[in-house]
């Protein structure tokens, strides 16, 4: 413990951001960076309490070692923290990023304080997202990120198929371990979610290919614009490889079907995204392709992550105006008395993009979209009764809402089972994702997955996590044994814990 009052001492200070008229012309982060005394201070806030909720199933998925390495910030130990940070997360200036910090949420810094009159008190956690993101591109700027290739190689074959963070993970894993590992990506980039579908203003590209690059070098073969399933039969892969791992994500997005959904300006959120994404990279898209908001009245349906991404990247295209409408009621600011810390705080939550503008509103259903000449012109809406499920239209709350682009942004049912999934003939469970065990098995011999293809739509942390079990337990059907160390005490969606190893 660097400081045993510093959480007393110094007051929660997040990075400094860059001017919101700055910001908004441009596609660059949106986050600056503390200066080494704001670093060390934000660090010495960490408490190195005797039961640390911040890496507990409610906290990190990754299980990182948070009290360590704020300790060794404090320090002035740069360089160990990042071996310490690097010990449980490969990524850690992803997740440093874009996590939206369940650590943080779970810390004891943080935890609110219940007075006899009823009256709950809470102090600012510490800064642990922020303080990862600097440890690793301090790790980054020094050089002490290199190439880690293995020392020896075992012979075994293994196909990672999706390149997002959970493929990643666990290529990085195994490669490590001396398999030979290859990569397929059905994308001309890698990365997945995070190159295409995370603006820029959130992540920069050049965080993501510089591990892509260090992956390489490691030995890790990657290639892309390789669709398995449609470029040729998945069944292949299984002559081929020792070992499948299934990491493609779930990339089902949520419909809208009322009528008036065909009409053109009518667009799946990830289709905006992507796009744009691509022409930051210098493609071109042809201009009857092409998803723009600049000027017009845009409405989005969702409320999520996904949803305020397209918010800020139509503030940067220079659009009119911008609704963001939600189903859901609007969550209280405070935590519910039936939400008790550390559990994840079901509140509201105002992205850099919601500062940037755009009008938000609540329980808001969709009934038809109308236009003429084939496009969008208007939003036909009811507001719903607040909880109530299926939504209940309230009498006489009909509306319509001048729209020239519509974003629908209302998450991802499930990976899609077209192509690579079928012809593997792997099992689903009840929601459509990929049936797996405790020990990532899919029903299929030799084929495991991992991420939101098996977990469903999550986290980037989960994805990065479960892409680390998959490499545990792909290691050991390989080997026998491993000396990797999963994190599957935490329970599975859909599945029974697993016993104790």
């Amino acid at each position: 413990m660097g400081k045993p009052t510093g959480f007393i001492d110094y007051a929660r200070v997040p990075l400094p951001k860059r001017p919101i008229s700055e910001r908004v012309q441009d596609w660059q982060e949106f986050l600056l960076d503390w200066d080494n005394t704001q670093a060390r201070e934000q660090a010495g806030r960490c408490m190195n309490c005797a039961v640390p909720m911040c890496h507990s199933f409610t906290g990190c998925p990754l299980g990182n070692l948070i009290p360590d390495w704020n300790d060794l910030v404090y320090r002035d130990q740069w360089d160990k923290a990042i071996v310490s940070l690097h010990s449980t997360n490969n990524f850690p200036e992803f997740t440093g990023r874009i996590c939206p910090a369940p650590c943080e949420t779970a810390c004891i810094v943080g935890r609110p304080r219940h007075f006899d009159n009823g009256h709950a008190e809470a102090d600012d956690p510490v800064t642990i997202e922020y303080i990862e993101k600097s440890i690793a591109d301090h790790g980054w700027e020094n050089g002490w990120i290199t190439p880690e290739p293995p020392s020896f190689r075992t012979g075994k074959t293994v196909a990672v198929i999706g390149s997002g963070p959970a493929g990643l993970a666990a290529a990085q894993q195994l490669n490590r371990r001396g398999h030979r590992v290859t990569v397929y990506e059905r994308d001309e980039y890698l990365g997945g979610l995070l190159r295409l579908g995370i603006p820029d203003f959130k992540l920069e590209k050049h965080v993501v290919e510089r591990r892509v690059d260090q992956m390489a070098d490691e030995g890790v073969a990657f290639k892309t614009s390789t669709w398995v399933g449609k470029d040729f039969d998945a069944r292949d892969l299984l002559e081929q490889y020792d070992a499948v791992c299934l990491t493609g994500g779930a990339t089902q997005a949520r419909d809208l079907p009322v009528p008036g959904r065909e009409l053109s300006g009518v667009h799946f959120a990830m289709e905006y995204l992507t796009q744009q994404n691509r022409l930051n990279s210098g493609q071109t898209v042809d201009p009857s392709r092409r998803i723009e908001a600049e000027g017009k009245r845009v409405v989005i349906l969702g409320g999520g992550d996904t949803g305020a991404d397209c918010l800020g990247t139509a503030h940067r295209q220079g659009a009119e105006v911008v609704y963001q409408f939600e189903i859901m009621p609007e969550p209280p600011k405070d935590r519910a008395n039936n939400n008790p810390w550390p559990e994840w705080p079901l509140i509201l939550r105002t992205s850099s993009a919601h500062e940037e503008g755009g009008i938000r509103d609540y329980n808001i259903s969709t009934s038809s979209f109308t236009g003429s000449n084939g496009r969008v012109e208007r939003l036909h809406g009811v507001r719903v009764e607040p909880g109530a499920w299926p939504p209940q239209p309230i009498p006489d709350t009909d509306f319509e809402l001048d729209a020239d682009l519509v974003l629908l942004a209302m998450g991802f049912v499930h990976p899609e089972h077209d192509g690579m999934l079928d012809q593997l003939g792997v099992d689903y469970d009840a929601r459509g994702n990929v049936l797996v065990d405790n020990e990532m098995r899919t029903s299929v011999p030799s084929v495991f997955s991992a991420g939101d293809m098996a977990r469903g739509q999550s986290l980037v942390v989960w994805a990065i996590a479960e892409g680390r079990d998959a490499a545990a337990c792909i290691d050991r059907y390989l080997m026998g044994q491993t000396p990797l160390h999963p994190v599957l005490h935490r329970p599975r969606p859909g599945t029974t814990p697993p016993h104790n190893r």
